[in-house]
């Protein structure tokens, strides 16, 4: 047990400084996802067939890969084209562009969910398409997105573990560094579960905590 402590007083600066930058890329990935995944889903939903046909491919790409592949791409094959990138920025824009895939189909469902009945009738009353989208409909999905949004947070938190392969210092990159340093991987490893524990916990009772702030009674995103 004092060799378990002592291994913990040794190890955790370096893991508070991995959780930070985990915390960081996630943050990011989410913000840029989100940046992506909006335009991408009202186009899925309301834009014309061909643009529709592009968005389609670009999700079926990223969703349809695995994101450690996708990873090794934007890190080692665009500087082949001429575009290198930092291994930060690497996992930025890896993420960020996988977790767009996923919330452009997450606020797609949300927008087919809001009933026809209120774009008909804001076109009745002399709206256009995109204003009714985005002062009626959009307001709207934007809260009944949240829950599959929260989830996709907290797997985010989760999927930077993959960055590490790029030697990005994360929390999983912290762990592998000090494993080597003291020889000592499983309770290293044990320590690192121990904090994504702690992390999706706390991300899961945020979530929802907004969740039940922003619920609108009665809307329930019924189409009839």
């Amino acid at each position: 047990m004092e060799a378990f402590v002592q291994l913990l007083n040794n190890v955790l600066p370096s893991l508070l400084q991995g959780v930070g930058v985990t915390l960081q890329i996630a943050a990011v990935s989410l913000l840029l996802g989100m940046a992506i995944g909006l335009p991408v889903g009202v186009g899925r939903v309301y834009g014309p067939r061909w643009l529709q046909r592009a968005l389609a491919a670009y999700i079926t790409l990223f969703q349809g890969t695995p994101l450690l592949i996708q990873l090794f791409l934007v890190y080692y094959g665009l500087p082949d084209l001429g575009l290198t990138l930092g291994r930060m920025e690497a996992a930025f824009l890896t993420l960020g562009l996988n977790s767009g895939a996923y919330q452009a189909e997450y606020l797609r469902g949300a927008l087919q969910s809001v009933g026809e009945g209120q774009m008909t009738a804001a076109r009745a009353i002399g709206m256009s398409k995109w204003l009714a989208v985005r002062s009626i409909i959009l307001p709207q999905a934007l809260r009944l997105v949240l829950p599959a949004w929260s989830n996709e947070a907290i797997a985010m938190l989760k999927y930077t573990a993959v960055v590490f392969l790029i030697a990005v210092p994360d929390l999983m990159g912290q762990a592998k560094i000090l494993s080597s340093r003291y020889f000592a991987p499983i309770p290293i490893y044990m320590i690192v579960a121990v904090f994504y524990i702690v992390l999706v916990g706390a991300t899961y009772l945020l979530l929802r905590q907004l969740e039940r702030k922003l619920h609108i009674p009665g809307l329930t995103g019924e189409t009839h």
